[in-house]
């Protein structure tokens, strides 16, 4: 058994491949990150009450009244060089006029982020989230997420073609200098 675990230490069994990570260093000493979703393509799943279109078609989104006002998309997130390289998840909460909404990105080599975002985008301008936490290389950053959507060419079939960009400015906690990420970010 320890010849067995040891060799399983040595000889890897899985060698997973990494993407490099596409990062550019912000003028506030910040790092920034682009990634996108292809719309239609890049949609996994989406699923909400009453909502014809659910993908796949044979989901069965639940009828309870508790999930009434959630919808839950998951999608492939790609990076600057169209490689996929993670899943994203957001689901929105209708609430009145205001939409909740929180996106968690996931990146397999690296760790995952929990984005809050702000409830409505100022006109013309991407919706901003914060940072709320995120693990691996993820855990000692604060920063902001601004989502935007990109029109692609007209369908035929009514689903709409586009793309979601996801911009990541981001600073480590240990380098923040007398404010807060948010400050030095905006």
């Amino acid at each position: 058994m320890l010849a067995a675990a040891g060799a399983l230490y040595t000889i890897p069994v899985v060698d997973q491949f990494r993407e490099v990570s596409i990062v550019t260093v912000a003028p506030n000493g910040g790092n920034s990150e682009l990634f996108h979703i292809n719309i239609p393509a890049d949609r996994v799943m989406i699923g909400a009450t009453g909502k014809d279109g659910d993908v796949p078609l044979e989901l069965a989104w639940p009828q309870d009244k508790v999930f009434e006002n959630i919808g839950t998309e998951i999608f492939k997130v790609r990076n600057a060089k169209d490689a996929v390289i993670g899943v994203a998840a957001r689901t929105v909460a209708k609430e009145g006029d205001t939409d909740l909404t929180d996106w968690v990105i996931h990146l397999p080599a690296r760790g995952s982020l929990f984005v809050n975002m702000e409830p409505q985008p100022e006109a013309g301008r991407a919706r901003i989230g914060k940072l709320r936490t995120g693990s691996r290389e993820f855990g000692d950053l604060s920063g902001l997420i601004a989502e935007s959507w990109v029109s692609g060419s007209a369908s035929e079939d009514g689903v709409p073609r586009g793309r979601i960009e996801l911009r990541a400015d981001y600073v480590s906690a240990s380098s923040l200098v007398g404010g807060r990420a948010e400050e030095q970010l905006r």
